[in-house]
């Protein structure tokens, strides 16, 4: 058995305003603060002597391939985000970053919004525009019935609410 697995498709590059602040603060935040303390952290144990049973070295390099491997997403993924910064021209119907309320065949409901792989976030109910609940939804209006693939089986949702914040 081969252990090779195909790449994973592409996230859609859509982002809210919030999202894209959070992962420009977080790219601060890394660059500015956290590297400059593991860089200074590094030197000091590459000047103990034998790197190669220093465990603080081999621990501090790790970290740092860590941060800049981060950094780097954050790089590439902050130049191909699209941010959706306004409410679509229909708000009747279910787009990018809106709240929608479900209710499923036992009438339990939850509220979920709808944002970019980045942001997501299930306690808050934040799934990814990218998730079978989202695709389903989208494009749909109030009182809309869809059915969604989801790890425990087919499940039938209506559309109780559309909101958009």
């Amino acid at each position: 058995m081969s252990r090779y697995r195909p790449p994973q498709a592409k996230s859609s590059p859509y982002i809210t305003a919030e999202g894209q602040a959070r992962l420009k603060g977080e790219f601060d935040e890394l660059w500015r603060v956290r590297r400059p303390e593991v860089v200074r952290a590094l030197s000091a144990a590459a000047a103990e002597g034998d790197r190669s049973e220093n465990a603080e070295y081999i621990y501090r390099k790790k970290e740092l391939r860590e941060i800049d491997a981060r950094l780097k997403y954050l790089t590439l993924r902050l130049e191909e985000v699209k941010v959706v910064d306004r409410a679509p021209g229909d708000l009747k119907r279910v787009f990018f970053a809106a709240w929608v309320e479900v209710a499923d065949d036992n009438d339990d409901r939850k509220t979920y919004r709808i944002v970019g792989s980045d942001e997501v976030d299930t306690s808050k109910g934040w799934i990814s525009v990218d998730s079978p609940v989202a695709r389903a939804l989208l494009g749909k209006t109030k009182g809309d019935v869809v059915q969604v693939a989801l790890p425990g089986g087919e499940s039938e949702l209506e559309l109780v609410a559309i909101r958009y914040d």
